[in-house]
């Protein structure tokens, strides 16, 4: 998609689908970790909307962060590496932590945030995911918790869409037409 070019949307998941959903997600996320604290990590771009409305929904003890994962390749024809920058370094031992995604595609980097992760010292570590399109999974992931399951090549919307691109505004989510 073309983001200097406008083109029609479809609308996939309403709004009032996505909060529904949203407010399920919480109840059962809430039942899980009655009596304890839920770091919830944000995946950015695309879980910050999510986790906003998922944060509001929840009734046990969140703490909020986010995390940013960056690829780089460091000689040509070499392997990628994934860095992790997180808005401040967390002390995760003994914590139970909550990865927050947008859309889990084919799993690699959900699979090794969490990996890393329980490397620190977590107590737990669970994946939640607004969108999860298992058609595309490359690693035998399956999220503790999912939204809605897809299969549209490109969704925007509610927080998802490519860099610098628009409609991450819009309050649903759709497809171009």
């Amino acid at each position: 998609m073309n983001p200097s070019k406008v083109e029609p949307l479809r609308a996939v998941i309403t709004t009032e689908q996505i909060q529904k959903r949203v407010k399920e997600l919480a109840r059962q996320i809430s039942d899980d970790y009655q009596g304890q604290t839920i770091q919830m990590l944000a995946v950015l771009e695309n879980a910050f909307m999510f986790m906003a409305d998922l944060v509001r929904a929840v009734d046990v003890p969140v703490i909020c962060q986010f995390i940013k994962p960056k690829y780089t390749r460091p000689q040509p024809g070499a392997a990628d590496v994934m860095e992790i920058f997180f808005s401040h370094e967390p002390d995760i031992r003994g914590q139970h932590i909550l990865l927050v995604e947008g859309l889990v595609h084919s799993g690699v980097t959900s699979e090794f945030l969490m990996s890393d992760l329980r490397s620190r010292g977590a107590a737990s570590v669970k994946l939640v995911t607004l969108l999860d399109r298992q058609a595309a999974r490359r690693v035998p992931l399956q999220p503790d918790y999912f939204g809605f399951l897809v299969d549209e090549t490109f969704l925007l919307g509610y927080g998802l869409g490519a860099v610098e691109q628009t409609n991450r505004n819009l309050p649903y989510l759709a497809a171009a037409s």
